[in-house]
């Protein structure tokens, strides 16, 4: 059961606050070694604040041993009611500057409001007097942090951290979600068309195509999430990518297994072929627009390697 704020105590107003300052420090440090390597800017940004909240948690900390003595118990926020719930750090990745300093400024507001309370709930002259003291540092850090943005952002830093973010926005999302519906909608034409023309019956091919486009699908999330950590090629957390490397393998071979609802073995089967035309148009796109695939280059080889398999299932169905 979570305590109210307003039956705080002043020691365990400043127990709270000294232990608020301590992990709002290792937060920003984990913000700073997480973004350093490619972002190594913003990453100063965040050593400067962390070192803030660790000069907060010292003058707290002398505060409390003056006041009540050298044992200071562990009173957390999620202990508390009133307190945002935060998401820890690993769930976050990959972390963009961006999302840091958003992160940051809600912490900045959150502990400024805490302090302006804790000030109220006070009678101790000295305690009250360093709360709102902690209180006006925070809402000064507000003004602190846009100087520091502004020193250490410069535009130059700005247009590389783009840079970097783009490159592993692809590395860490196009690559695998590309691989993904490649895999789907090509792998899947033979079984799904196979069936088809071994059947001529639209609910067997479409019970076909969706096994192959579930089946594939795990397959290739599960093989994306072992390929490689991530710590060194900075292709980012392994199982996130195996997630969009599976369901886009399922959507791209779902994507032709839908039509084989319409009953009509005909009908379902163009729909169904105009529905990879689509497909293999919009993954030669993807490889143009974000892999630097020149176009005749992308188009010529889905396109060669679409027909092929498509070929091969149709000839199998009617062999």
């Amino acid at each position: 059961m979570l305590k109210s704020f307003k039956s705080l105590s002043e020691r365990e107003l400043l127990a709270l606050a000294i232990h608020q300052e301590e992990e709002d420090a290792h937060i920003y440090g984990d913000f700073a070694d997480s973004l350093r390597q490619d972002f190594p800017s913003t990453a100063r940004l965040f050593d400067g604040m962390r070192e803030e909240e660790i000069k907060h948690r010292q003058m707290l900390t002398e505060m409390y041993r003056a006041k009540f003595g050298e044992h200071i118990p562990l009173i957390r926020k999620q202990d508390i009611r009133g307190f945002i719930k935060r998401r820890p750090l690993w769930l976050m990745h990959p972390l963009s500057p961006d999302r840091a300093r958003s992160e940051a400024e809600s912490m900045e507001t959150e502990t400024r409001r805490f302090y302006e309370k804790a000030a109220q709930s006070s009678t101790d002259l000295s305690i009250r007097t360093l709360f709102l003291e902690l209180a006006e540092a925070e809402r000064g850090h507000e003004y602190r942090a846009q100087e520091m943005i502004e020193t250490h952002i410069t535009a130059e830093v700005e247009a590389h951290e783009a840079q970097v973010s783009h490159r592993l926005f692809l590395l860490q999302v196009v690559q695998p979600g590309l691989a993904g519906l490649m895999d789907g909608s090509v792998s899947t034409l033979a079984p799904l068309f196979a069936a088809a023309f071994a059947t001529h019956n639209s609910w067997d091919a479409f019970l076909v195509g969706m096994a192959a486009s579930i089946g594939a699908g795990i397959s290739m999330g599960f093989a994306e999430a072992l390929s490689d950590d991530g710590s060194l090629t900075g292709r980012g957390h392994p199982w996130i990518r195996g997630v969009i490397c599976g369901l886009m393998t399922t959507i791209g071979g779902i994507g032709h297994t839908l039509p084989y609802l319409i009953p009509n073995f005909y009908v379902a089967t163009s729909v169904s072929i105009a529905i990879v035309i689509v497909e293999l148009a919009v993954i030669a796109w993807i490889r143009y627009k974000y892999m630097d695939t020149p176009p005749l280059t992308a188009a010529t080889q889905i396109v060669i390697g679409g027909i092929l398999v498509f070929l091969s299932g149709v000839l199998i169905g009617n062999s």
